[in-house]
């Protein structure tokens, strides 16, 4: 069974990153997309911090900067299958075709967007060398902080595809779920890192995005490299980020189970 999924993780990643080569400029052209958000952030609040004589609430400008180069890395890793694709997913019939192959349609959606992050993530590094020498980021890397961002970008991308994948299957019971999606955002904004950085936050708020699963999406993967964290800290965001990976799981399959035996294609 894991050899299998093993497999089946190799041949789709290959096939799409293959696939998203015959098509570079549409990547590029999606990559430059994903910049619009993050250079808002960052010239605005670079800005304010330089009006403030070089810093905002105990971050200078140079790791303001940092902080937003990375968050595009982020983001582009953090692309999953949305509530949005099992709307007409469901109403188009696709999903016959997923029940007919031997494993979990979740692995197809992993395994897809897997390969397409990790062309997009390609795309983002001569983008974050041209906003390097334009905004000149502070950064202190240790290697230790390097190899735990690699891993905390797959764990945020695990955990952002867990809670949608289960948010999408409320589809099977409504023919739209966009306005449930449009919630999850909003609190994703507030809690998660992805609007304000969140040392910028209030004491009360941060507390409660650490018992969420917002902020090890977004805000874990950034601070990794950008504020610094102490062992204990970075050992504890992964493991945070395990933990929100085996409830999404444990909701995916919860959910699936009774989402299934609803599916009926609902037509255009």
């Amino acid at each position: 069974m894991i050899r299998g999924l093993g497999a089946l993780y190799a041949k789709n990643i290959s096939m799409n990153v293959r696939a998203q080569l015959q098509y570079r400029y549409d990547s590029l052209v999606r990559t430059l997309a994903f910049l619009v958000e993050p250079v808002v952030y960052l010239t605005v609040w670079t800005t304010i911090a330089d009006q403030r004589g070089g810093e905002v609430g105990g971050l200078a400008t140079g790791t303001i900067a940092a902080y937003f180069i990375v968050w595009m890395a982020v983001r582009v890793m953090n692309v999953v299958f949305t509530p949005y694709g099992f709307e007409w997913r469901i109403q188009r019939g696709d999903f016959n075709a997923y029940l007919l192959r031997p494993a979990h349609p979740i692995h197809y959606d992993l395994s897809f967007f897997a390969g397409y992050n990790l062309l997009q993530l390609l795309t983002w590094l001569p983008v974050a060398a041209v906003l390097v020498l334009a905004f000149r980021p502070t950064l202190d890397l240790r290697p230790l902080e390097v190899a735990v961002f690699v891993v905390a970008l797959w764990g945020a991308y695990l955990v952002r595809s867990m809670f949608l994948w289960a948010l999408g299957m409320v589809n099977f019971w409504t023919t739209r779920a966009s306005a449930l999606f449009e919630l999850y955002v909003v609190c994703e904004l507030l809690f998660s890192g992805r609007l304000v950085p969140m040392d910028l936050m209030p004491q009360a708020l941060q507390s409660v995005a650490g018992w969420l699963p917002f902020y090890w999406t977004f805000g874990f993967p950034i601070d990794t490299l950008v504020v610094g964290r102490s062992n204990p800290e970075l050992a504890t965001g992964l493991a945070m980020q395990v933990l929100w990976t085996a409830v999404g799981a444990g909701l995916v399959a919860l959910v699936w189970r009774r989402a299934v035996r609803r599916y009926t294609a609902v037509g255009n």
